[in-house]
């Protein structure tokens, strides 16, 4: 399933690509949100012993200075510090056999509304359910990829190249949401149109129409967030893919419709900033 580590993995890859420096590989982030949450469980506010040593400089990370970095740097995390620090205080993500090393995946990036940040402080792996989110871009694939190859090329394309959408800027970046969705299990829909539950599917469709081929897909939480029933869903998909028919003919296309279900996780800009803050303040700093 997705997890923490891959959210800020995409928040992380679009902030440096913003901000004109490297970005940490997926494992780099995953060995330090490990030794943070371990930071975090110790309940001490001094630095851990084995990471103290390598506070050595900072990147400038912080929201205020974004848009004026212009060296290219990158943290280059020291891996026994991170292990040493890790095993100081039993605390697990996902389980590494969770985690898949390639999979369909989906970068959904979405606009907090209206300050409604604040409501995502809290320490946590999943931000309030409640909060109002806007879509700001979100683009994937259904081949199977390696995960941070995945992530990477996604995490910029949803956020820069949306033809939906202009381009994220930097000074976007605090108002942010990103989620990852693995998808899993597809199957054709034998049953028809209806062949599925809201919730838990998402649905891929194509067919054709008056000498022309459409396709669209939503994931499997659009239906439940827009409080659609299923055949609204399905019309509104059929739209999304550029059919123009009749509201009361969309019955009568023959549609080919695979369904599929997706493991989603999420994070807010405020939470992958904690863990960046933390970050740069144990972590050397290499120039390139």
């Amino acid at each position: 399933m997705a997890s923490i580590e891959h959210c800020i993995f995409c928040f992380e890859t679009l902030h440096a690509k913003l901000n004109h420096r490297n970005a940490l590989t997926l494992n780099e982030v995953q060995n330090s949100y490990a030794a943070y949450l371990a930071h975090k469980a110790s309940g001490k506010p001094n630095q851990l012993p084995a990471l103290q040593r390598l506070a050595a400089g900072s990147l400038s990370a912080s929201a205020s200075d974004e848009s004026s970095a212009s060296t290219s740097t990158t943290s280059l995390f020291n891996s026994s510090a991170i292990s040493a620090a890790s095993s100081a205080t039993s605390v697990s993500t996902v389980p590494a056999s969770d985690a898949p090393s390639a999979s369909p995946l989906f970068v959904t990036w979405n606009t907090v509304e209206n300050g409604m940040q604040d409501q995502t402080l809290a320490d946590g792996e999943t931000d309030d359910e409640n909060t109002e989110l806007i879509l700001r871009g979100c683009i994937g694939t259904f081949e199977s990829i390696p995960l941070e190859e995945g992530l990477a090329t996604y995490a910029l394309t949803a956020a820069l190249e949306d033809t939906r959408f202009e381009p994220i800027s930097a000074r976007e970046l605090p108002d942010l949401d990103v989620a990852v969705t693995l998808l899993t299990d597809f199957e054709p829909a034998r049953g028809g149109a209806e062949d599925w539950e809201l919730g838990k599917h998402g649905l891929r469709i194509s067919f054709a129409h008056n000498g022309y081929q459409y396709g669209a897909t939503y994931l499997p939480d659009v239906g439940v967030e827009q409080e659609w029933t299923k055949e609204q869903t399905v019309l509104n998909l059929m739209r999304k893919a550029g059919w123009t028919g009749r509201r009361d003919t969309w019955r009568k296309v023959n549609l080919r419709i695979v369904r599929y279900q997706g493991r989603k996780k999420s994070l807010s800009y405020r939470k992958f900033m904690a863990w960046r803050t933390w970050a740069d303040a144990h972590a050397t700093v290499g120039e390139i």
